[in-house]
């Protein structure tokens, strides 16, 4: 039979990510004596009927491919959080003065894992709205960083046509997305390591600065802590402003940090996962808690949060670096050159989150293919094991990018991307949620947590700490909009219009596909655990093809 450039069939290496789902026509076929069902995915009959008739559209098979190393995922989960915001919206922020998913995604490493838990966990509708709260932020960011992209190089001329840059950025993107999921983790890998670069270059150059290092030879220390002071009164006078400036920061920092959803999202594709994972989700937890308590202890050492240049950059929507407080503080002390640089590393940083959004957009709603809650064309991989509609989708949206090839256009499409920001923080309520009912479920059909691949500490208390934490600030992050004053229909409608949107969807696909909330008993924990299982037994490690990858291995590993 002629190949079509799909998989149609196991491809016979160890790679091979076929999940323990498969499509109700196939396993139609096989009752009526046509093609058999697939036999290497050990599940029965009785499953199989089970589960079709509770999707709208069959489920079909996952047919990624595990070829991310710990290299790979390690540097994913760093690079897709540092970004632009790290470097320069930090800045803004000086102005205005989870542990239970890698539990989960350990035990079953599959891809679009916390989405498809969701639903398999709690409730089937829980899930669809979790997957497409999920892949519509992802997907609406793609554009925003391609805009960013642009106005960084604008930092040095702006004599590139807006269009070309933008048609340069989506070329790229669909060659490393579209080729092979292997092509996307190197090009991640070596871009994130330009972000580590440099954020530790620029916690060293504060300290190195702080102490005289510079041109002024200024020994100013942390001169800025005592005049203007450490806290900021923002709105309000007195200890109610400091409280409103933490609480701005506070919220700011809400929509920044991320990292675990990001390594999760690898899960299916990530080579013997169960070793990778633990590990990459400690190593990316640590590491970014480190970069980003450093990183605001530098931006409040370099700069006052009242400085004159900073405060102007960010009114005038200065492009680039031009507002980010490391800049603004080379330029006070006349440093040369290091600005073109900083710029350059943030052109990268820019690139590899909007790299990294496409990633983590095409396979959330490759997951909610696998679980039949899209139509199943997204559930298709080509040869390469890339879910390639699902890429195409994505980037598709991101030609919303050329609306910034109109004057003021580019307006509507930071609207566009402020409409969705609460879902983060929806996210990381959606993934505590998940594991406190998987935590549950474990208890009810006893099985001890000592026996997982890796186990959370001071579990349910953090999940429980960060759900309430989460949800609390998922309806702050607009208050301002209460204050007293003219009504501000605009801000309303960014802040708040998502948590909206995610009970609809949730309450809508419950009310039309009659679902339940799974009791702790009810919950299927072993989906898919067959064949994870049979991967680790027949799992053998490639050797690395350059002895430089190896050494990044090791260190990685």
């Amino acid at each position: 039979m002629a190949s079509t450039g799909f998989n149609d069939g196991p491809d016979g290496g160890t790679t091979h990510n076929r999940h323990n789902v498969f499509s109700e026509k196939e396993y139609i076929a096989g009752k009526e004596g046509g093609a058999p069902a697939p036999k290497e995915t050990g599940v029965d009959e009785e499953r199989a009927v089970r589960y079709s008739s509770t999707t709208s559209i069959a489920p079909a098979l996952d047919y990624t491919h595990r070829r991310l190393k710990p290299r790979h995922i390690q540097l994913i989960g760093i690079g897709g959080t540092i970004g632009t915001a790290l470097f320069v919206a930090i800045g803004q922020g000086l102005i205005n003065g989870g542990p239970g998913l890698a539990e989960m995604v350990t035990y079953l490493p599959i891809s679009s894992p916390f989405i498809r838990f969701a639903g398999r966990f709690v409730d089937e509708a829980f899930g669809v709205a979790a997957g497409y709260n999920f892949f519509v932020f992802e997907a609406a960011l793609v554009p925003f960083e391609i805009v960013a992209c642009n106005l960084i190089i604008n930092y040095w001329s702006d004599a590139i046509p807006v269009g070309g840059v933008i048609a340069i950025v989506i070329t790229i993107y669909a060659l490393l997305n579209l080729i092979t999921v292997k092509w996307y983790g190197e090009s991640e890998f070596w871009l994130s390591m330009g972000k580590v670069i440099l954020i530790v270059g620029l916690i060293l150059y504060t300290f190195i600065t702080m102490l005289g290092g510079n041109p002024e030879h200024d020994r100013f220390g942390f001169r800025y802590w005592r005049n203007p002071g450490s806290f900021h009164e923002l709105y309000k006078t007195g200890s109610l402003g400091r409280f409103l400036g933490f609480l701005q920061c506070l919220i700011q920092a809400s929509f920044t940090i991320a990292g675990p959803d990001y390594v999760s999202m690898t899960a299916g594709e990530a080579e013997n996962p169960r070793r990778t994972l633990p590990r990459a989700f400690k190593a990316v937890f640590y590491r970014l808690t480190g970069f980003f308590v450093l990183g605001s202890l530098a931006v409040g050492i370099n700069v006052p949060y009242n400085d004159a240049e900073l405060i102007g950059a960010f009114k005038s929507s200065k492009p680039g670096a031009a507002a980010s407080p490391y800049v603004v503080a080379m330029n006070r002390l006349r440093i040369t050159v290091l600005p073109d640089i900083v710029n350059a590393l943030i052109l990268t940083s820019s690139f590899s989150a909007g790299n990294s959004y496409v990633y983590c957009a095409s396979r959330s709603l490759f997951g909610l293919a696998l679980e039949g809650k899209a139509p199943k064309i997204f559930a298709r991989c080509n040869r390469n094991g890339v879910p390639i509609y699902c890429v195409l989708l994505t980037l598709a949206i991101a030609l919303l990018s050329f609306l910034q090839v109109s004057n003021g256009s580019a307006v509507v499409l930071q609207w566009f991307v402020n409409l969705v920001t609460a879902s983060q923080l929806i996210n990381f309520s959606v993934m505590t949620f998940t594991f406190i009912r998987f935590k549950k479920a474990l208890e009810a059909q006893g099985i001890d947590r000592n026996t997982l691949p890796h186990k959370g500490f001071w579990q349910p208390f953090t999940a429980y700490y960060a759900l309430a934490g989460t949800f609390i600030m998922t309806f702050v992050g607009g208050y301002t909009v209460f204050w007293p004053g003219p009504w501000d229909v605009p801000t309303f409608l960014f802040s708040y219009t998502m948590i909206g949107v995610f009970p609809v969807l949730f309450v809508g696909w419950k009310l039309i596909k009659k679902t339940k909330f799974l009791k702790p008993e009810e919950v299927d924990l072993q989906q898919d655990l067959d064949e994870i299982d049979e991967y680790e037994r027949n799992y053998v490690p490639v050797p690395p093809k350059h002895r430089v990858y190896g050494w990044f291995d090791r260190i990685f590993d």
